[in-house]
């Protein structure tokens, strides 16, 4: 099979072959997704990159007020740009394994309380100074600090003590955690000087691209960086470009028209027109992602578990399915795991229930509106969701209002902010991350306001359990709990879909995230 699928993965680079039959020829030979785009890979790089020229995006998701600080890093265009000019200390695989970035080691004492980084030697940073076990226990430390802010701070609550000794870096644990190595691969937690505790907006770190140009909200860029320590593994074209275009059909006419090379967030409703375009290829995975309904549980009217409840009987996930995402995903139960993890247990499926809608409804108490914000940048096909989830509260009998907000401040006045609004979440590594990103109680991004005791109990509970079979049964009631007593309705998992030019190389989709999982500037090249 692997050799079929070599010669075959051969073809589709080559141009002799599309990729949807290839991963039609995968599936049917028994092949993973994630297997095949590996071997996808592997053929683009093997064929050789080209080098030079400028390689340019255009991604929605970009907004005014940006920041080059990693810790605030919230949406797509500060995502892509970090994998860009940031250095970590592991990356994720597309098979789901890590790969040591500045980390060379990782081990881990036998009771997972203590963990051990040895230090890649002889990386130098953009400024010319070489990275070292202290910049990065720095680094961990400012995004521990609550003062921070940072998007990681909910998975790193658990950290007691952080040291730099020699080339390596000790970290030690309240309570084991045998997935910690993936922590260390959250998009926030770029490697930077004195782990940027003295600037953290100046841009530096170690990646493949230095910063040229930073207009937040506008375009932001960068230049190869000569002393990348990566070596010819990344950072193939001289320059690389991403240009803020949040609106869904300038941005796909700028990727016709070759001012980009590739974009994001294609719409699911027009795939099948942007295939018929010549030199333009779809990249679209099944992963992680999903779109979500949010409530803040510890605000009015939402802090009534029945009004949650009957906000989400009131969703017809099929339809959003069908109608939004045009079967470019899979219907979400309003907890946020599906297969794409490890040790995921089927819970019985929510489904569409007006007349549960409607007990729910008469038992809450509450009368009037309901505010929902949305935004076009809050997922794509967000404003349509919102209304075709009105038409469906409406059958229950409870009345949505639909409030259209910009997309420029969406994420920094709207999402987290407002008690009740549309999002989205890219997923993350481990089922452990993900909650504790999100709905641990002391979480920065706990975005429904989740405040559960005994979720948090088990949440640590879990992460030190080695019998598997008992830590999937953990997860399972840890799911069941968010599903009935949280403020999440999760109506779809996405596929992530992406679009790349005749003239961008080497593009191959990650299952962990759009745009190769932020890669794709740094990973592709100007095809010739």
């Amino acid at each position: 099979m692997s050799n079929e699928l070599e010669f075959l993965s051969r073809y589709v680079v080559s141009g002799r072959l599309s990729r949807r039959d290839f991963l039609g020829r995968a599936a049917a030979l028994g092949a993973s997704a994630a297997f095949a785009n590996t071997l996808l890979g592997s053929a683009a790089r093997a064929q050789g990159a080209v080098k030079g020229g400028i390689l340019k995006a255009g991604l929605q998701g970009g907004e005014a007020t940006n920041s080059l600080d990693p810790a605030s890093f919230l949406s797509q265009v500060p995502f892509s740009f970090g994998k860009c000019w940031g250095e970590y200390l592991v990356r994720l695989n597309r098979d789901g394994s890590l790969k040591n970035q500045l980390a060379e080691e990782i081990g881990a004492s036998d009771d997972a309380k203590t963990w051990t980084m040895k230090i890649k030697q002889g990386v130098e940073f953009h400024n010319g100074k070489t990275v070292t076990a202290e910049d990065v226990a720095a680094t961990i430390t400012r995004h521990a600090d609550a003062n921070s802010k940072s998007g990681a701070l909910g998975i790193l609550t658990n950290i007691t003590g952080v040291k730099a000794s020699g080339n390596e870096v000790i970290v030690t644990l309240a309570n084991a955690d045998a997935d910690f190595p993936y922590l260390m691969a959250d998009y926030h937690l770029i490697i930077q000087p004195n782990g940027g505790k003295d600037n953290p907006t100046e841009g530096i770190s170690a990646g493949p691209y230095k910063v040229t140009v930073n207009e937040p909200g506008v375009r932001q860029g960068g230049e190869k960086f000569a002393n990348y320590h990566g070596g010819d593994a990344m950072g193939h074209a001289d320059q690389i470009e991403i240009i803020v275009i949040n609106d869904a059909t300038a941005r796909t006419s700028a990727l016709q028209g070759g001012q980009v090379q590739m974009i994001n967030r294609v719409e699911p409703k027009i795939v099948e027109l942007i295939k018929r375009v010549p030199g333009v290829t779809i990249q679209n995975v099944s992963g992680r992602g999903h779109y979500v309904f949010i409530m803040h549980c510890n605000t009015a009217p939402f802090d009534n578990n029945d009004l949650r409840l009957a906000l989400k009987y009131a969703m017809n996930r099929e339809e959003m399915l069908e109608k939004i995402l045009f079967g470019y995903g899979t219907v979400g139960n309003d907890f946020p795991i599906n297969a794409a993890y490890p040790l995921f247990t089927e819970l019985e499926q929510r489904t569409f229930d007006p007349d549960k809608a409607k007990f729910h409804y008469k038992k809450s108490g509450h009368s009037g509106s309901v505010l929902l914000r949305t935004s076009d940048v809050a997922f794509t096909g967000a404003v349509d969701a919102a209304q075709l989830y009105q038409q469906s509260c409406a059958a229950a009998g409870i009345t949505i209002e639909v409030k259209r907000e910009p997309g420029d401040g969406y994420w920094s006045e709207v999402w987290n902010k407002q008690p009740f609004s549309t999002s989205y979440w890219g997923g993350r590594s481990t089922q452990d991350q993900m909650y504790t990103t999100a709905y641990y109680s002391k979480a920065d991004w706990n975005d429904t306001r989740f405040f559960n005791e005994k979720f948090d109990q088990m949440l640590l509970a879990a992460r030190s359990e080695l019998d598997e079979a008992k830590r999937k049964q953990m997860y399972a009631d840890m799911g069941t709990i968010v599903r009935d007593e949280g403020g999440l309705i999760l109506p779809m998992f996405n596929d992530f879909i992406d679009a790349s030019g005749a003239k961008a190389g080497g593009f191959t989709v990650h299952p962990a995230g759009e745009m190769m999982d932020g890669y794709a500037l740094a990973e592709c090249w100007v095809a010739a």
